[in-house]
């Protein structure tokens, strides 16, 4: 079983990557807003402890199964130590399975243009009010530290990677090349 965490900062292509991946492996797409989109339809809030709660349910049962493996895209803030705590959570379910951290990055400017591109906006309901969207991304920026430092993640398996100027296509080619998946 393989598990790789894609990790970054909203609008910086974790999904879109992560489709691409999907399409070039036997690995299965699990993005961050498969279970946000249902639950802000059906409360019409974000429901954070039950989206939680949804994902370990879904990470316990894929873990358990015979598949090659997941894709499971995240936003992880730094300087949050809950966040931190969560990525612990995941590896201790998925402790049978080998772990690669994919950290992307990308300049502001870009991940707001990537903030209104077509897929995006087609997977996730919650981001069409692109007014709110980009105050969200400015928000989080302003709150949170979204970027590792240099020897900050000491995981095994791990590549961080600037994707300003990169296709989707071609970080995925890297992460399938780099992990051998």
């Amino acid at each position: 079983m393989k598990l790789v965490l894609i990790f970054g900062d909203q609008a910086v292509g974790k999904m879109t990557v992560g489709q691409k991946l999907a399409a070039t492996t036997n690995l299965k797409l699990f993005h961050g807003h498969v279970v946000i989109e249902p639950i802000l339809e059906l409360f019409g809030e974000f429901k954070g402890q039950l989206i939680k709660d949804i994902r370990e349910l879904i990470f316990k049962e894929f873990a358990k199964s015979n598949n090659y493996g997941m894709i499971f895209t995240y936003t992880w803030a730094f300087d949050r130590q809950a966040d931190w705590d969560y990525v612990k959570s995941i590896q201790k379910i998925f402790k049978d399975a080998e772990i690669y951290y994919v950290e992307l990055v990308a300049s502001l400017e870009t991940r707001l243009e990537r903030n209104a591109t077509p897929n995006r906006l087609k997977n996730k309901k919650s981001k069409r009010d692109l007014e709110l969207s980009n105050n969200l991304i400015y928000e989080y920026n302003s709150k949170y530290r979204m970027q590792s430092y240099d020897g900050e993640i000491k995981f095994k398996n791990y590549i961080k990677i600037d994707n300003t100027n990169l296709s989707a296509n071609k970080v995925a080619k890297m992460i399938k090349d780099k992990f051998d998946l």
